[in-house]
């Protein structure tokens, strides 16, 4: 089941080292995170996943890993210093600074504001008498204005000096439509091929909340997948597919997935179709991948502007020559990681009224697989657990967790919430002390989601595990 609230998965978040308030020891910085150990292991296990499956797999896909600082001559020709923007709308009471579109849809969800001008949107703001979330002051509100979302910095070291400026990215897409070129000639690739990259995005945005779902800065994992024109619709449907068919196999219940068109109005000024895979939160749908087909206005734009050749000559006919068209799934990893600790998460009734907390990861992407658990401190049990250890360490690839502080009733819960498929309790028959326990160079392989305890041998451990 998905969590009863977002509170609960932030709170175990914090608490088993998944995610941190970012700065927090200076009070933190509003939209701001820190990935903790287990945090990091899920994004990079997820991330890896991703390249291994989209990337290395495919004989029609190559990655890139790109500069984050681009020419800022790049940004005025995707569009985005001229069409990047949102409106934001300030409570004259309280100074408090929100998204004119967000405020409209959280205080009268499905209200009608894709497309809508700031001056559309300050209207009905007004029109509703929309109160302030932070003060409940209505009626309040300045007109909505226009705010670009490019982070904007200067290229120079000299404080006074006139300085050149440049933008952090607001995506990672453009990377790879400007080496377009040195990606076909160094690699030889036939249509249709993409190209695949992994990064850190930038947007300076005002965000609602909600956790790590939408931050100031965020990692993405995306392709352009390059075509002809008269396949795309096809190419589309193909990679709308795929996106949900891993979702699948990460763990994801279909019931809390599902697929939305864009209107017209929503469009982005290169899209002719995008469609939203979105994921069932505790605080509604929302998306999680991306796909839209940018059809050739990328590549077009940078042709014309930097004077470049990037048209696409078919090898079977040099005369043959044009600009390919682009499908472009987004994959945003923060914003699945959110989500893949939302489904994970549960709550479960034991026997007895207790209830306990686990996180139902896929074996795949579990930050610890296995932990090592000696039943008590005593040396010998510690001593034995340690060979265990260092036996799976030399044998397997498996991610390790060596756990001997408290009982071990809190050790298995523990494990339960950071979402360990195995615990292996070394005890007192594996070393001989207890044949009630068990025979002697055996141990017990505890199951996180059925509670099922097999007693196994050690030299049988390895096969057993993988």
């Amino acid at each position: 089941m998905p969590a009863a609230s977002l509170e609960q998965v932030v709170s175990l978040c914090k608490r088993r080292g998944f995610v941190f308030p970012g700065s927090e020891i200076y009070g933190g910085l509003a939209n701001s995170w820190d990935y903790g150990p287990l945090g990091t292991e899920l994004k990079n296990l997820l991330r890896d996943w991703w390249w291994d499956r989209f990337v290395r797999k495919r004989q029609d896909m190559v990655g890139i890993d790109a500069a984050i600082v681009m020419n800022p001559k790049v940004w005025e020709a995707s569009g985005h210093v001229a069409n990047f923007n949102d409106a934001l709308i300030d409570c004259k009471q309280c100074k408090a600074r929100f998204r004119a579109d967000h405020l409209i849809e959280d205080a009268h969800p499905g209200t009608k504001v894709e497309g809508k001008s700031p001056t559309e949107l300050t209207a009905i703001v007004a029109e509703k008498n929309i109160p302030c979330p932070t003060c409940g002051t209505k009626g309040q509100f300045t007109n909505a204005r226009t705010f670009n979302l490019l982070f904007q910095t200067q290229l120079g070291a000299v404080e006074g000096e006139d300085n050149r400026s440049v933008y952090l990215r607001g995506e990672i897409a453009q990377a790879m439509f400007v080496n377009f070129k040195n990606v076909l000639t160094t690699t030889r690739k036939r249509l249709p091929f993409g190209i695949a990259s992994v990064g850190k995005a930038f947007r300076n945005e005002i965000t609602p909340g909600n956790f790590t779902f939408r931050t100031l800065e965020f990692d993405l994992m995306e392709f352009e997948y390059f075509i002809e024109e008269k396949d795309w619709e096809q190419t589309f449907d193909y990679w709308l597919e795929e996106q949900q068919a891993w979702l699948k196999e990460i763990g994801f219940d279909p019931e809390r997935l599902r697929v939305r068109e864009h209107t017209k109005d929503e469009l982005s000024h290169y899209s002719r179709r995008t469609a939203d895979v979105e994921y069932l939160t505790p605080f509604g749908w929302k998306e999680l991948f991306g796909l839209a087909y940018r059809t050739d206005f990328d590549l077009k734009n940078h042709m014309e502007q930097s004077g470049v050749d990037l048209q696409y000559t078919d090898p079977d006919d040099a005369a043959r020559k044009f600009i390919p068209h682009v499908v472009e799934p987004t994959f945003g990893l923060s914003r699945l990681t959110l989500m893949v600790l939302l489904e994970a998460y549960d709550e479960e009734k034991l026997e007895g009224e207790e209830t306990r907390t686990v996180m139902r990861f896929n074996d795949r992407i579990a930050p610890v697989q296995v932990a090592i658990l000696p039943l008590s401190k005593k040396e010998n049990l510690i001593a034995k657990a340690q060979e265990v250890y260092k036996l799976l360490q030399g044998e397997t690839d498996l991610r390790l967790d060596f756990d001997v502080t408290g009982s071990i009733g809190k050790r298995y819960r523990r494990q339960d919430e950071i979402g360990t498929p195995k615990c292996i309790t070394i005890d007192f028959g594996t070393i001989g002390e207890d044949k009630e326990q068990g025979a002697q160079d055996t141990v017990t392989i505890r199951d996180r989601d059925s509670l099922k305890q097999e007693r196994v041998k050690i030299s049988e451990l390895t096969r057993k595990l993988q």
